[in-house]
């Protein structure tokens, strides 16, 4: 169905390509004007957002399709960085959810002597993952993470945008740290105060999440808090490009017990 709304999409778009692009921006922003001005300021808002979010997602297609099937996000942003920076050499690595396997490559490609195995419940994903230019030392398994990690020792465990798409986050993670048992923990998620637009969403009663299978984006004191009471330990913790970057060990106090709100 895709592919046939594709191919109608790029029929229908050859007259469009003729007209001049600044012409073609300016009718665009000129119907965008037109409809901000209708109703109640909250109501155009409420409009503006949705086409605001229709474009996220057209630059996010067309980006993928400039990095050749990988996001430049990852290039550009340079998150790589911090679990390749927080992950000794001979590290054994499980990256939880870790979809096309991208961070599990560059941890496996660049950590001397490490270990990495990713797993997702994914198929088209982890199909995607298996069929790159995987190095050795990196293995994929399909299945649920609560059920079907290795009974292995692992040193790190990886979250990358995951815990976010979790809605009870907290049995998540003490299930994981009881089945894993990791000296290190690894998590990047989105964080609610990245832009203003975020609080403004939510007072005008719509989606604020960058994803549609988000349960929540935390702000820095939710995250702090669902750390606690999950058994967490933060390491560090670095704010970068919307985002959260914690390392964190487990903690010494029970899964449960709520964080110090001083």
């Amino acid at each position: 169905m895709k592919s046939v709304l594709l191919a109608v999409i790029r029929v229908l778009s050859w007259p469009f390509a003729l007209m001049p692009a600044r012409l073609r921006l300016g009718f665009i922003k000129g119907l965008m004007v037109l409809d901000s001005r209708v109703g109640a300021p909250a109501d155009a808002l409420r409009r503006q957002f949705q086409l605001f979010d229709m474009a996220d997602k057209i630059i996010s297609e067309r980006a993928l399709a400039y990095g050749e099937g990988e996001h430049p996000k990852h290039r550009l942003m340079r998150y790589h960085n911090f679990f390749v920076d927080n992950i000794e050499p001979g590290s054994r690595v499980l990256d939880i959810g870790c979809g096309y396997g991208a961070v599990a490559r560059s941890i496996a490609s660049r950590v001397e002597g490490a270990h990495v195995t990713g797993i997702d419940s994914d198929e088209t994903r982890l199909a995607q993952a298996r069929g790159a230019d995987n190095p050795e030392n990196l293995t994929f398994i399909l299945g649920d993470a609560l059920q079907t990690v290795p009974g292995e020792t692992w040193d790190v465990m990886v979250l990358s945008n995951v815990w976010e798409h979790i809605d009870d986050r907290v049995e998540f993670m003490g299930q994981l740290l009881k089945r894993v048992q990791p000296r290190k923990i690894l998590i990047r998620v989105p964080v609610f105060e990245r832009h203003w637009h975020l609080p403004m969403r939510q007072e005008l009663g719509i989606d604020y999440f960058s994803d549609s299978t988000h349960y929540i984006e935390h702000t820095v004191r939710e995250f702090d808090d669902e750390a606690a009471r999950s058994g967490l330990s933060i390491v560090s913790k670095t704010l970068a490009w919307g985002e959260i970057w914690a390392v964190c060990s487990p903690a010494a106090a029970a899964p449960g017990k709520k964080a110090d709100s001083a």
